[in-house]
C-alpha cells in the first residue's frame, strides 16, 4: 500500500511520471533506459539506501528487484555521467513551483514571507580517493603513531532551503569548485534559483556570519531580497559599534518555556566597510540547564542535579523594514537559520546518506551532482508525502520519517503490495 500511495501521490499532485519521462536521454544506444536508472536512484534514495553499490544489490535481489530489475553500479555511473544535471535542477524547480501553488510553502509565523536559508556542508572527505574536481587541503593527522601533514580531498555543496515552511524544503544544491568560496558558490546558486523560479519565490534570506560580506549583500539586494545575517567578529567594526550601543538595559524581555530572552533593537548602525547603515538586533538568551554536580560527603561522593543558567548572545544584521512589526520578528528570522543544520542537513546525512561517496572516480562531479540532486529531490518529496499524507491522516501517534522509508522498501519488495 505504501508504494502505491507514494507513487500515486506523486503522479496526482505533481504529474511526476510525465516529468521524469520527459527527461532527455544522454546516451545513443542505452541498454537500460534513463527512466529506469532515474527510478532506481530515486526510489533507492527514498528507501534510504546508502550507496549505488547497495542500489545494485537491491535491484538484483532485494527491495528494488521487482520494481526495477537487475542494474549494475557501473551502469548507474555511466548513465548519470552522460545526463545533463540542469535537467534535474529544472525538475526540482518544477516541483517547487507546484508546492507553492498547492499552498505547501505557507507559514504561520513568517507574516506572509517565504524565508530561505543558505549554507554549505562538506561531503566525501578522503585521504585516498579523489577526482579531478576535488577540493584539497592539508591536515595534521596521526599515521603509524606519528603526526604527519597529509593531503585531504573533499567536496562541499551549497544549499538553499526554505525554513519558514512546516518542514524544510530544499530548492537547490550546487557543488563548490576549486578556487571558489562557499559564499561565491551560494550566490551563484541563488541567482540560478531566482532566474528559474522567479523573484517572488523567496522574500527573506537568512544566513550565517560568513555571508555578511559587502559583495554578497549587494548582490542579493540586486535580486530584491530582504536578508537577516548573523553578526560576529568577521565584521569587527560593525560588531564593536553594536556592542557599544547595547550597553543600556534591554528594550524588551520575554519568556518562552524555561528560557528568558532580552532584546536590543538598533534601527540604524553604521557599517563602515560597506559604507551604509543597517538594522541590528541583539538578543541574550538565558537557558536553564540541568547539570550534574558531584559533592563529597565524608568519604562518599554523591551526584546531584542542579539547574544552572546558560547565557548565549546573538547579533543579527538586517535590511528588513519592520514598520509596525515588533523587532522580535528579526530574532525569529535569525533563529530559523538553524533549521537547515538541525533538521535538513541532519536528516540528509544520517538517514538519506548525503555524504556517501558513491562512484567517486576520475570524472565523478557530474555523477556526484546527479546523485546528490536526486537524493535531495527524493528527500523533499518523501518529506512532503510524510507530512501531507502520513502525519496528517494518523489518528494515533504517527510513524517516524525513517519508519515510512522502511515501509516503502518493504512494499517495493513484497509481491502484490500494490494490488491489495
Amino acid at each position: 500500500m505504501v508504494r502505491r500511495q507514494f507513487e500515486s501521490y506523486l503522479v496526482k499532485v505533481f504529474g511526476f511520471a510525465d516529468l521524469v519521462a520527459a527527461l532527455s536521454e544522454g546516451r545513443t544506444y542505452p541498454l537500460h533506459a534513463w527512466r529506469k536508472v532515474f527510478d532506481a536512484v530515486f526510489l533507492g534514495s527514498a528507501c534510504q539506501l546508502a550507496s549505488t553499490h547497495r542500489i545494485e544489490f537491491e535491484s538484483r535481489a532485494g527491495v528494488l528487484s521487482k520494481r526495477i530489475g537487475p542494474l549494475v553500479e557501473d551502469t548507474l555511473g555511466y548513465a548519470m555521467q552522460r545526463q545533463d544535471p540542469q535537467a534535474i535542477f529544472e525538475l526540482g524547480s518544477t516541483i517547487a513551483k507546484r508546492l507553492k501553488k498547492n499552498g505547501v510553502l505557507g507559514s504561520e509565523w513568517a507574516r506572509g514571507r517565504v524565508v530561505a536559508a543558505v549554507d554549505g556542508i562538506e561531503i566525501c572527505s578522503s585521504y585516498a580517493r579523489c577526482c579531478d574536481t576535488c577540493l584539497e587541503r592539508k591536515i595534521q593527522r596521526k599515521v603509524d603513531g606519528e603526526t604527519r601533514e597529509c593531503l585531504q580531498y573533499y567536496h562541499r555543496v551549497s544549499a538553499v532551503t526554505l525554513v519558514s515552511t512546516p518542514f524544510p524544503v530544499f530548492l537547490g544544491i550546487r557543488f563548490q569548485q576549486a578556487g571558489e568560496t562557499e559564499v561565491a558558490a551560494s550566490l551563484d546558486l541563488l541567482q540560478q534559483l531566482v532566474g528559474q523560479l522567479g523573484r517572488r519565490f523567496i522574500d527573506v534570506l537568512v544566513a550565517d556570519a560568513i555571508y555578511l560580506q559587502t559583495p554578497f549583500v549587494r548582490a542579493i539586494e540586486l535580486l530584491d531580497l530582504e536578508w537577516v545575517i548573523s553578526l560576529k567578529d568577521n565584521q569587527p567594526a560593525l560588531l564593536a559599534e553594536a556592542e557599544r550601543l547595547t550597553v543600556a538595559p534591554a528594550v524588551c524581555q520575554w519568556s518562552a518555556g524555561n528560557d528568558n530572552f532580552s532584546l536590543w533593537h538598533l534601527p540604524e548602525v553604521e557599517w563602515p566597510v560597506a559604507d551604509r547603515m543597517v538594522r541590528v538586533v541583539k538578543t541574550v538568551r538565558v537557558q536553564k540547564v540541568k547539570r550534574v554536580k558531584i559533592e563529597r560527603i565524608g568519604e562518599r561522593r554523591e551526584k546531584k542535579k542542579e539547574e544552572v543558567p546558560v547565557h548565549s548572545t546573538n547579533f543579527y544584521a538586517t535590511n528588513v523594514n519592520l514598520g509596525a512589526i515588533p523587532p522580535q520578528f528579526i530574532q525569529r528570522l535569525g533563529r530559523s537559520r538553524w533549521t537547515i543544520d538541525a533538521a535538513a542537513f541532519q536528516t540528509l546525512t544520517t538517514q538519506c546518506h548525503l555524504k556517501q561517496p558513491s562512484v567517486h572516480q576520475d570524472v565523478a562531479l557530474v555523477v556526484l551532482t546527479m546523485i546528490r540532486v536526486i537524493r535531495v529531490l527524493a528527500y523533499t518529496l518523501m518529506m512532503v508525502f510524510y507530512h501531507r499524507q502520513v502525519r496528517s491522516h494518523c489518528r494515533k501517534a504517527p510513524p517516524s520519517f525513517c519508519e515510512v522509508a522502511r515501509s516503502l522498501a518493504l512494499a517495493l519488495f513484497t509481491p502484490g503490495a500494490d494490488t491489495g
